[in-house]
């Protein structure tokens, strides 16, 4: 009777343990999503041509580096520090705030709120206007 006791706590806790892990390992995903540009835009010291692009950060990584990828006409990838980054709550859009300067465009944020996060970029002394263009994220729960 006691074998058949053992087993069972054996069987419920490895059940217990398959169950949990996943969805511990799942909080942790990177925030990804894509958004595009109309015109060429600085970001850090990179130049992002117009086109269509993808994005990857993962805040759980030491290094704090934004990866973006260039989905149309010649293939680009470019990574970024990301200097800082506040906590924000949950809403409606993402958006890519840029900053505009008279040498052109400057990423100065990356609203995620469905990851709850700001990321915020350096920007050149200037005095800024600003604007803010939309950044279609990509969620997991929205693959197909």
């Amino acid at each position: 009777m006691t074998s058949i006791r053992k087993f069972a706590y054996a069987s419920l806790l490895a059940f217990t343990a398959l169950n949990i892990a996943p969805s511990l390992a799942s909080a942790q995903e990177p925030a990804r999503g894509q958004f595009t540009l109309s015109h060429e835009v600085h970001w850090e010291n990179a130049k992002l041509p117009a086109g269509n692009y993808a994005f990857s950060f993962d805040p759980y990584n030491g290094s704090r580096m934004l990866i973006v990828s260039k989905l149309s006409g010649a293939r680009a990838g470019y990574m970024l520090l990301v200097p800082s980054m506040d906590d924000i709550k949950q809403s409606d859009l993402s958006r890519l705030v840029l900053e505009a300067t008279p040498d052109g465009s400057y990423v100065s944020a990356l609203q995620l709120p469905e990851y709850g996060m700001t990321l915020h970029f350096n920007l050149p002394s200037h005095t800024p206007e600003r604007q803010i263009a939309k950044a279609a994220t990509a969620t997991v729960a929205s693959s197909q």
